[in-house]
């Protein structure tokens, strides 16, 4: 049971499951006639979206093990419960599981959808070898790939990109380039060591909050628009109010105290904002 705990840790199934429900999300904004027999698509996008973002996070971690055995000595690969190689297995397990998904999506060879899970896939391999180092740049790249589960959706339902996807796109874009900046803070001790050029490492934590609670307050910006546009209805409101409330007492709490502890509290918070977030946009497109 330890070692089936360690291997589900390295995936990190939370967020596995954000990237999984993204997808289904990105069908719904592209304005698909979504009925029953699409079900077997959104099932296979799903799983798509999940074993990418599991082989993305087994790969970090091969490559973070060092950092990680600085900053987070819990993890399964500095703390011993999983093998470095064994992280790799996980990663080209789950790698080809999810290629292999989503060329057979929509029950014929699907070369859209595989080159969207390629591209997204190459962005991580960019990241994890030479993009971390790079601070904001490979913030950037991160978010990248957050994002583009939202584009994978419409390709799902045969959709282009629609200028509704892609205003949430932003919004989430821009919330976790926040986020990963936050998460900078949280990383500082090893990230200094490991010559990784964060904006917490260079300028310092309370420089990086404030840039974090800009592009925060940026995304918060765009929530009103697919209202204000009329391109979602009324139960889209109730919970983007709630992740714009929460959002905006919590880069008061960062601004003021930009600890390691506090923003590795808000770092999570936020990633439960992002679960609200999505709920919002289906509510809003049914």
């Amino acid at each position: 049971m330890r070692r089936i705990h360690a291997f589900t840790t390295l995936i990190r199934p939370f967020n596995c499951i954000m990237m999984g429900l993204a997808v289904i999300v990105g069908t719904f904004l592209a304005g698909g006639n979504i009925s029953f027999t699409m079900v077997p698509n959104l099932v296979l996008g799903y799983f798509t979206g999940f074993l990418m973002t599991g082989a993305a996070m087994a790969v970090n971690d091969y490559y973070d093990r060092e950092v990680d055995a600085i900053n987070e000595p819990q993890r399964p690969i500095p703390s011993g419960a999983v093998a470095p190689k064994e992280a790799l297995a996980v990663a080209f397990a789950f790698t080809l599981a999810g290629l292999t998904i989503a060329v057979s999506t929509a029950n014929r060879p699907n070369w859209q959808c595989l080159t969207v899970a390629t591209i997204s896939w190459l962005i991580v391999v960019l990241y994890v070898t030479k993009g971390k180092r790079t601070g904001l740049p490979g913030n950037l790249l991160v978010s990248s790939c957050i994002a583009l589960p939202l584009f994978y959706g419409s390709l799902i339902v045969e959709k282009g990109i629609s200028p509704t996807t892609t205003l949430f796109a932003a919004m989430i874009f821009l919330s976790n380039t926040g986020r990963e900046i936050t998460k900078g803070i949280v990383d500082k001790k090893g990230d200094r060591q490991a010559g990784i050029k964060t904006i917490a490492v260079i300028y310092g934590e309370h420089s990086a909050a404030i840039v974090a609670t800009i592009l925060f307050l940026s995304a918060i910006i765009l929530t009103p628009l697919p209202l204000l546009l009329g391109i979602v209805n009324f139960w889209y409101l109730p919970p983007i109010i709630l992740v714009d409330i929460t959002l905006i007492y919590t880069v008061i709490q960062l601004v003021r105290n930009p600890t390691r502890e506090n923003s590795k509290k808000i770092k999570n918070r936020i990633l439960l904002l992002f679960l609200i977030g999505l709920i919002a946009f289906i509510l809003g497109t049914l």
